[in-house]
């Protein structure tokens, strides 16, 4: 399935999110969680800057829909992410059957971009999430966003 119209709609607030994370001093990530209903039930960004590199908007989406959703909602909830998954995130969305999701910049193109500037690489691998946990529908990158996602990565990460 391609990112659709409504999906942008909720990548642009992912968008946003990961906007407010920079004006925070934090790294550029926002996500949202939408229940089968199409209710948005959670979002959040990350919260890394105080030193728990763990606070990843997706991370708190798994904690959060195992103490509210039953399993079969959360197989049936889309999370919408600013960039896609690390393993960590990916492999916490798998472990607690989160269904499909929705990214505007992929890890590639992250990883490209960290290159391009002479940037410090991450400190885990920029992996597809189906590569951690290949029972899970993704869709993206959205190339809308391509370059608000590139401008957002520049200001934190470019050297």
């Amino acid at each position: 399935m391609a990112v659709t119209d409504v999906d942008l709609r909720y990548l642009r607030r992912c968008v946003q999110l990961a906007g407010r994370a920079l004006e925070d001093g934090d790294e550029p990530f926002g996500s949202v969680l939408l229940d089968p209903s199409g209710t948005v039930r959670f979002e959040d960004h990350n919260r890394v800057k105080d030193g728990d590199a763990t606070r990843h908007p997706e991370f708190a989406i798994a904690k959060w829909a195992v103490e509210h959703l039953s399993p079969a909602e959360r197989a049936l909830s889309t999370v919408y992410t600013s960039g896609e998954h690390c393993p960590m995130c990916a492999a916490a969305h798998a472990w607690v059957g989160l269904g499909r999701v929705v990214y505007a910049a992929s890890a590639a193109q992250l990883t490209q971009w960290l290159g391009e500037w002479n940037a410090p690489p991450a400190p885990v691998a920029g992996l597809p999430i189906t590569t951690i946990a290949p029972g899970i529908v993704v869709d993206g990158p959205a190339p809308e966003l391509t370059e608000e996602m590139k401008a957002l990565y520049a200001k934190a990460f470019r050297p």
